[in-house]
């Protein structure tokens, strides 16, 4: 038979969690069970891997200390990685014990903390240990303590050996019918190897680069696309812009898909073209982009593509036949 003890606290000396645990190692030993002590604090940075070492134990002991309100963080987090990356399948087979000593208030709803969160998780949790201690000393001293503790680690033992049967709970029945968050569907192996990734601090970095990377090259596209849109059309305009004497005329195209329509003026010698709104306009023009490429190509002019239905127009119509005159597209 083996027990992993995963110890929560910080590891001071004077924790009376410690001594608990020692006593228990003890009295495990000479029943001939295989224990090994895992402290969480000397493993903070792979912490998501723990889980896996659960693999050849027969039962566990959660063992973590109450120093202001709660189990702590170390502990909490070793549990949210039973949760995200555990396997569900050997938690289901794993007994688990919990020990919370207190220096302060909360022992009983630490014990009650561990034993909720293992019943979620699907593993069969055994009656654990928690009490408050004011003077370590004299915690240690005391022999009906320590006997007290010699029988919980007895119990642990017998629950094990003889794979005690738990009463349905609540905490179960909620798990099945109303817990339902997301997770990725992984094996056992995938889980393992996911957790070696999380807590891998390098991985993580360079993943996080990566994306950081990839955002500021997509943001360079966008920015480019949009600064693109802005000059379409533009400069080829201007290319076959031909001067008519004493003509003043504006123009606005309104183009599908593009966020600002394409003002266009002309002042005898003069063209002022960009996009934007504008006011005082002489001809209005509405088109799709594959009909101003069309024109701007050659395969069309305006006046084929407003008889054609293909762009409507208000306003001057005799200003709007000028546009074919003053952009010769045609090749």
């Amino acid at each position: 038979m083996k027990v992993n003890i995963y110890y929560g606290g910080r590891g001071l000396l004077d924790d009376p969690t410690l001594y608990v645990l020692n006593k228990m190692e003890e009295v495990l030993q000479e029943l001939r069970v295989t224990v090994e002590r895992i402290n969480i604090y000397e493993h903070k940075n792979e912490i998501a891997t723990l889980p896996q070492t659960m693999k050849d134990a027969d039962g566990i002991i959660l063992a973590t200390t109450v120093e202001w309100l709660g189990i702590g963080g170390y502990m909490q987090q070793f549990l949210d990685a039973c949760w995200l990356y555990g396997d569900k399948e050997k938690i289901k087979t794993t007994y688990m014990q919990p020990i919370v000593m207190s220096t302060t208030y909360g022992e009983r709803e630490g014990e009650l903390t561990l034993e909720s969160a293992w019943e979620i998780l699907g593993g069969q949790p055994c009656p654990g240990l928690c009490g408050y201690v004011e003077d370590l000393v004299s915690f240690e001293m005391n022999k009906d303590y320590t006997v007290l503790i010699e029988k919980k680690a007895e119990n642990l033992y017998r629950t094990i050996s003889q794979k005690v049967k738990c009463l349905p709970t609540s905490n179960q029945a909620v798990k099945q019918t109303i817990l339902r968050t997301p997770q990725l569907e992984l094996t056992p192996q995938e889980s393992e190897q996911l957790s070696k990734y999380v807590s891998d601090d390098t991985y993580v970095k360079k993943q996080k680069e990566d994306i950081e990377e990839l955002a500021t090259m997509f943001k360079g596209m966008l920015g480019k696309s949009e600064k693109e849109d802005e000059e379409a059309y533009i400069e080829i305009f201007r290319e076959q812009f031909a001067p008519q004497p004493e003509f003043k005329a504006r123009y606005l195209f309104i183009i599908e898909g593009r966020k600002k329509p394409l003002f266009l003026e002309v002042n005898e010698g003069e063209l002022t073209i960009h996009y934007g709104q504008e006011e005082n306009i002489d001809v209005y023009a509405k088109l799709k982009p594959e009909v101003m490429d069309g024109i701007v190509d050659g395969r069309m002019t305006f006046q084929r593509a407003f008889m054609t239905g293909e762009m409507t127009a208000k306003g001057n119509f005799k200003i709007l036949r000028m546009l074919d005159t003053m952009f010769k597209f045609t090749h």
